[in-house]
C-alpha cells in the first residue's frame, strides 16, 4: 500500500516543515513525503531535497506554469500556501502507484503511528477532523472555541486524508476549483481560505468519515476538553488514547495565551511546547531572512500591500493591463491610485 503525505509552505516556514517531516519520518519511514513550495529561495540559501526528510518536491511554478505569478499576486502568503493544496493534491494523486494521500500543515508534529487513518481509508474516501469533538460548557470556551469554529470553519484543514478513488477525485476537482478561485481570507463574505469551503464536503460527497478521536489534531482550540498525559511506557496520551499529532499553531504570544487559558495545570502541554520550540530552533537556517517570501515584494524589493493584491484580483481590467503585476508597471499605476486600495 503506497501512502503519500504532503505539506505546503514557504521558506519562512521551512523550520516548522522540517520538524513535521522529521516527526512523520520516525513513525512512517516507508511513506513518501512531499514538500509543496510556494516560494523561491533567498540569495544565499540552497534547498536540496536530498538533504531533507522530504522525498519529493513540487513548486507552485510546476503546478501553475505560466499563470503562476499573476495568480499568486492575488494572494497573501497564507492564502497562497493554502490555495496550492488542491492543485498539489491532484498532482500527487496523478502520480503512478499513489493509493492514499494525507495532508498535514507544516506546524504539526506526529507523535505516534497514523496507521488507524490508513486503515480508515480502506473503507472511506475522505477523512476529516473537526476542531472540536466534545461540546464546551464554560461560556469563555464556547466563545473561544465553538463560536470561532462557526466563524472560521467546522473542520481543521491542517489535516485531510483521502483514498485515490473516484469519489475522492471528484472532491479534489471541486476543492481545487474553489481554492484556485476563492481561497481568500474574506470573512466579510463568509470565506476563510480553504476551511469554510470544506463545511460543504459532507453535503456534496459520499464516503466521508468525520474522525472524532481526540488524539488527532490536538491544538489550543480544543485543549478545554483534551488532557495530555504520559503512560507508564512513556507514550503521550490524550484523554487516555494515543496522541497522534499535535497542531502547534500560532507559535508565539497568541498560541501562548490560548494554551495558558486551557492547559491550566496540565504541565505536559507546556513540555510539548518547549520541545517544539527547541525543534524549530534546531531546524532553523539563518541564511533565510525572517519573514522571507519571494512573492511578498515587487520586482524592485518594495513590499506589496495587501490592498494592492485585493484590487488586482477584483479588477479584470488591471489583470489584462498588467499580466505580470510584480513588475514596475502595476506599481506605478498604484502610486497614482492609492485611494482605490482598501488598506
Amino acid at each position: 500500500m503506497t501512502v503519500h503525505a504532503y505539506t505546503s509552505f514557504s521558506f519562512s516556514y521551512l523550520n516548522r516543515a522540517r520538524v513535521f517531516a522529521s516527526s512523520l519520518r520516525r513513525q512512517h519511514p516507508d511513506w513518501v513525503i512531499w514538500a509543496v513550495l510556494t516560494d523561491h529561495p533567498p540569495k544565499d540559501f540552497e534547498f536540496c531535497i536530498e538533504n531533507e526528510d522530504f522525498d519529493r518536491l513540487v513548486t507552485a511554478d510546476e503546478l501553475y506554469g505560466e499563470s503562476t505569478e499573476p495568480w499568486l499576486f492575488r494572494h497573501d502568503i497564507v492564502e497562497a500556501c493554502t490555495a496550492v493544496k488542491g492543485q498539489a493534491l491532484k498532482y500527487i494523486m496523478g502520480q503512478r502507484g499513489v493509493e492514499k494521500v494525507i495532508y498535514f500543515d507544516p506546524d504539526i508534529a506526529v507523535f505516534s503511528t497514523m496507521q488507524p487513518v490508513v486503515e480508515l481509508l480502506d473503507n472511506w474516501s475522505i477523512v476529516l477532523t473537526p476542531h472540536q469533538t466534545t461540546p464546551d460548557t464554560e461560556e469563555i470556551a464556547v466563545r473561544d472555541n465553538e463560536i470561532i469554529s462557526l466563524h472560521y470553519g467546522t473542520y481543521n484543514l491542517g489535516f485531510l486524508a483521502i483514498r485515490n478513488d473516484e469519489e475522492a477525485r471528484s472532491f479534489a476537482d471541486w476543492w481545487t476549483e474553489r481554492l484556485n478561485t476563492w481561497c481568500y481570507d474574506r470573512l466579510d463574505i463568509g470565506v476563510f481560505v480553504d476551511q469554510k469551503w470544506c463545511n460543504l464536503i459532507p453535503c456534496y460527497f459520499d464516503s466521508v468519515k468525520v474522525l472524532r478521536d481526540p488524539g488527532y489534531n490536538v491544538a489550543s482550540w480544543n485543549l478545554s476538553k483534551r488532557t495530555v498525559s504520559v503512560s507508564t511506557d512513556g507514550d503521550l496520551l490524550i484523554n487516555g488514547v494515543p496522541l497522534r499529532f499535535y497542531h502547534f499553531t500560532k507559535l508565539g504570544s497568541i498560541g501562548d495565551t490560548m494554551t495558558e487559558r486551557y492547559a491550566r495545570g496540565n504541565s505536559e502541554v507546556y513540555e510539548l511546547w518547549v520541545w517544539y520550540e527547541r525543534e524549530v530552533i534546531r531546524f532553523t537556517d539563518h541564511a533565510i531572512p525572517s519573514g522571507w517570501w519571494y512573492y511578498g515584494v515587487f520586482q524592485n524589493g518594495a513590499k506589496i500591500p495587501k490592498g494592492a493584491r485585493e484590487l488586482y484580483r477584483d479588477r479584470e481590467d488591471l489583470r489584462q493591463s498588467y499580466p505580470d503585476p510584480f513588475k514596475d508597471g502595476y506599481q506605478r499605476w498604484l502610486e497614482k491610485n492609492t485611494d482605490l486600495m482598501r488598506n
